[in-house]
């Protein structure tokens, strides 16, 4: 089944006092790539989530955001460490005297100093966060899949219709070969008719041009493509991810195209072979696109 790497999924819900939401986009990539960012009271359940994710998706690189507004997991606390604030104030006292300074001791200079003041935080049970949390991923990874499917059939159809113009190119080139050989015939024929007077040798022609027909046969490689594009048929309507095997067929057409240019010895074969190679690289583009 032709599925695109490129897909968006949301999901949100109000959790308690917090309102969450779960965002996650997916672009092209050799491999599956789950990056996620989240509140670290969650980094416990990371693998499930990941886990999660790559039961319905194959390949491609994923931003995964948890975000939430609200009082969130955590009661944050003050602790003063009264002997270190007391050493604090007795220095700045001292100070004073010595340098017989007259400003007076504020709150400011004590906490722009910031000895003994420290503020933490302890984290809450986040059982019940969590079971939303991955309810939310469910939801949003459906949703991505969903739209990766959908524009994948749209590819599907994009594929087919340049798969079709490429077997058309191919028929028109088996058309075209024997026709080349034949007219490198006459153009030997004729030159040799211009400097030799009187019988030609038929046979020394005939070798000349068996020689160029071997080495501007193109039948092997148009038989390939025929091939090549078949396969290319099959799989798009296999029932598994084809991004890998696809991109190894248009790796082929692309070798075959390239062969054929370099015996090209017509110019119409030559204007083929470029329209050839036109498509596989659009194709190249989409393929590279799917899972």
């Amino acid at each position: 089944m032709v599925v695109s790497m490129t897909g968006f999924g949301r999901a949100s819900k109000q959790i308690g006092s917090c309102f969450f939401t779960v965002e996650m986009k997916s672009v092209n990539h050799r491999f599956l790539d789950i990056n996620l960012k989240m509140p670290k009271q969650f980094m416990g359940i990371e693998d499930k989530i990941k886990k999660i994710i790559s039961q319905s998706i194959n390949r491609g690189r994923l931003e995964v955001y948890i975000n939430f507004e609200g009082e969130f997991l955590a009661n944050k606390t003050v602790k003063v460490d009264w002997a270190i604030v007391d050493q604090f104030i007795d220095s700045l006292k001292e100070i004073k005297k010595r340098y017989s300074i007259e400003d007076q001791i504020s709150l400011e200079n004590i906490l722009s100093f910031g000895a003994g003041i420290e503020v933490t935080e302890e984290s809450l049970p986040s059982d019940e966060y969590e079971l939303e949390i991955v309810q939310l991923i469910e939801t949003a990874v459906k949703q991505l899949a969903d739209m990766r499917a959908i524009e994948g059939q749209q590819l599907v159809q994009d594929l087919k219709k340049r798969v079709k113009s490429l077997q058309e190119i191919t028929l028109d080139l088996e058309k075209i070969a024997p026709d080349v050989v034949e007219q490198y015939r006459e153009r030997i024929k004729k030159r040799v008719g211009e400097f030799i007077t009187g019988n030609i040798d038929e046979n020394r022609i005939l070798t000349e041009v068996a020689l160029f027909a071997d080495k501007a046969d193109i039948t092997e490689e148009l038989t390939r493509i025929h091939s090549h594009i078949h396969q290319f048929q099959e799989t798009l309507i296999e029932q598994e991810p084809v991004g890998r095997k696809l991109d190894f067929l248009v790796q082929e057409l692309n070798r075959e195209a390239n062969t054929i240019g370099s015996k090209a010895n017509d110019g119409l074969i030559a204007k083929n072979v470029v329209e050839l190679k036109s498509i596989i690289e659009k194709l190249k583009e989409q393929v590279q696109n799917i899972e």
